[in-house]
Formats: C-alpha cells, sequence, structure tokens
C-alpha cells in the first residue's frame, strides 16, 4: 500500500491567515478528497505562510509574491503528486479561446483612448459602430 500525501498549510496567527488557510484546505480536499491522507493547518508567526507536499515546498508567500490562487495551488499539488490526473474545468479551456485574453488591448493601448477593443480572438478586426464613438456618450445633453 502507498503512503498517501501530506500536506500542511503554515500561516501566520499574527496576521488572521487562518482563515485563509482553512479556505486553501478545503479547496484541496474537496479537489483531491480521499487521496490525501491529510491536510494540516499549522499555526506560525512572523508573516509565515508556506504550503508542504510531504514536506517539500511548494509555496512560500515570500518568495513567491503573496497567495496562490486556488487553481494554482490544485495544479501544483496535483503536478507532484498525480502528474498524470485531469483537473477538469479548473485547468481552463485548452482551445484557441483560452488565449483570447491575449489579445484584448488596455484602454490605453487602444487607438484613441477611451475607444473600444475591436480586436476578435482570429485578429480581424471589426469597425466600431456609430454609438460606439466617445461623443455618443454625450446624448441627450
Amino acid at each position: 500500500m502507498t503512503t498517501k500525501p501530506r500536506i500542511t498549510i503554515l500561516y501566520c496567527t499574527q496576521c488572521s491567515w487562518l482563515l485563509r488557510s482553512a479556505w486553501m484546505a478545503q479547496e484541496l480536499l474537496s479537489t483531491f478528497g480521499p487521496d490525501l491522507g491529510e491536510v494540516a493547518l499549522i499555526p506560525g508567526t512572523g508573516g509565515v505562510f508556506e504550503i508542504r507536499v510531504d514536506g517539500d515546498l511548494i509555496w512560500e508567500r515570500k518568495r513567491d509574491g503573496g497567495f496562490p490562487e486556488a487553481k494554482i495551488l490544485k495544479q501544483k499539488v496535483r503536478d507532484i503528486v498525480w502528474p498524470e490526473r485531469d483537473l477538469g474545468h479548473s485547468e481552463g479551456p485548452k482551445t484557441e479561446a483560452a488565449s483570447f485574453d491575449k489579445l484584448r488591448m488596455t484602454e490605453s493601448e487602444a487607438p484613441e483612448k477611451g475607444m473600444p477593443n475591436t480586436a476578435l480572438p482570429h485578429g480581424e478586426p471589426v469597425e466600431p459602430r456609430a454609438d460606439d464613438s466617445p461623443s455618443s456618450s454625450k446624448r441627450g445633453q
């Protein structure tokens, strides 16, 4: 029989990170359930926030620049313990549509400040409608 993985979440009590830690533990338990041996919350101090799988550090708040998103944490745990496992919808789409956000312009990148982004995922420009122009918002004034 193989040993099931033990995940520990060391969190700072002075920083009131118990709820954040418990939520992350819940996310892991909801996703991996009976495949986990244990998810332990360990109180600490001094701004510490670390997540370990079988003693190996996979996330450290100071090193990694904050707290992990649930999706990222699940992927890290999966990559270590069950690399062949599919996480389903939390992995995100694996299609061309997934790259749509890469094509979106911010307002400051648009040709004229305040103009809507007119790029489609496949790169064809769309002509703005007359009512999309900045002056159209002045109707009725």
